[in-house]
């Protein structure tokens, strides 16, 4: 996965049912708005997924334009105006592999409730983002893991997952107390 990087405090995400419209919406979406493209790939099974970053109204502005081209293929989407800081690495999957509490793995059936799921679990409490892993090698599903003390993982993952359930797309979550060092090195998740 590419390194993100955003000039600006919002990102938005688009899920296609069509890959050739992802990428035709993706090209629509970048020529609207001053945004980046942070990624932008087919997904599996036939699907494709854009994920632009900048500042709130070129975001918003660039969203708006890709939901309007990708009509009746379009599956999912969001906008998030105020994403939390530790978002964009935990995408890229830049983590400290400093002493780990306690994990909490949170899986879903689509990529757009679990950034907003991750985002959510991030402003809950003071357990930190590790890594959320979108779509790609998954079947189309998406997945994040946090970690802290037992207390802060519990109370994100009990947010998180209320907002997911709600949307009718949890597959699951756990929650791991004092996993084995040699997980965390070996980078299992």
């Amino acid at each position: 996965m590419s390194a993100y990087v955003s000039s600006g405090p919002a990102i938005a995400l688009i899920e296609f049912k069509s890959i050739a419209r992802g990428i035709t919406a993706t090209d629509v979406m970048a020529k609207k708005a001053p945004v980046i493209i942070l990624e932008a790939s087919p997904l599996s099974p036939g699907k494709y997924m854009t994920l632009i970053g900048g500042e709130v109204a070129d975001v918003e502005e660039s969203l708006q334009a890709g939901i309007e081209k990708a009509g009746d293929l379009l599956i999912n989407q969001l906008f998030l105006p105020q994403v939390h800081t530790s978002i964009l690495p935990a995408l890229s999957g830049n983590y400290p592999k400093d002493k780990i509490e306690s994990l909490g793995i949170l899986e879903t059936f689509s990529v757009a409730s679990c950034v907003v799921a991750s985002d959510i679990a991030a402003k809950t409490s003071d357990a930190r983002l590790v890594k959320i892993r979108l779509a790609n090698g998954l079947g189309g599903k998406a997945f994040f893991v946090i970690s802290g003390s037992l207390p802060d993982v519990e109370a994100s993952m009990e947010a998180a997952a209320a907002f997911v359930r709600a949307e009718g797309l949890l597959t699951a979550f756990e929650i791991i107390q004092n996993p084995h060092p040699d997980m965390i090195a070996k980078g299992a998740f």
